[in-house]
């Protein structure tokens, strides 16, 4: 891989972690605020809601800091490295902690409305696709952890043979 296709990667780990944060920092908390307007009922779900946005990013902040860390390695020519095998590994637990996260999400919002009448397929539908997004990037960090693991340790049988 060359350095223009990691640098515009880098550049796209950084775009998406900059809109991530704007959202954290502007959109969510208006979100709430609006909700707890329009439902006083219920005004009191906006700090749990906060609390789980915010803990919800932790993990996906973290896989992009070792996204970036590993595109890092690539440039150095130094992917087939232990370095390079923990990051993966970083990603792939961030990804299922997100998955579990969202999927607890949705049975927290399915158990709340239960009864109510309200509409909540919209919610459903985008936690189930952010949860299969999250699968599929734990198992695609998974199966490059384990190509990399087993190239690194081949390296390390032939630098002890030599």
């Amino acid at each position: 891989m060359n350095r223009g296709a990691t640098f515009f990667l880098k550049g796209v780990i950084l775009l998406i972690g900059i809109v991530a944060l704007a959202l954290c920092i502007f959109l969510f908390p208006e979100v709430a605020r609006r909700d707890a307007e329009a439902h006083p009922e219920t005004a009191y779900l906006q700090y749990p809601f906060l609390l789980s946005v915010y803990l919800l990013s932790i993990p996906f902040f973290i896989a992009l800091y070792k996204g970036f860390k590993l595109l890092i390695y690539i440039d150095k020519n130094k992917v087939f490295s232990e370095l390079s095998v923990r990051a993966l590994k970083v990603i792939k637990r961030c990804a299922i902690t997100l998955s579990a996260f969202i999927v607890a999400g949705i049975i927290f919002v399915i158990l709340l409305s239960a009864g109510k009448g309200e509409d909540i397929t919209g919610f459903i539908s985008l936690g189930f696709m952010l949860t299969f997004a999250s699968i599929v990037i734990a198992t695609f960090a998974g199966i490059l952890q384990r190509l990399v693991n087993e190239v690194v340790d081949i390296i390390s049988e032939n630098d002890l043979i030599v």
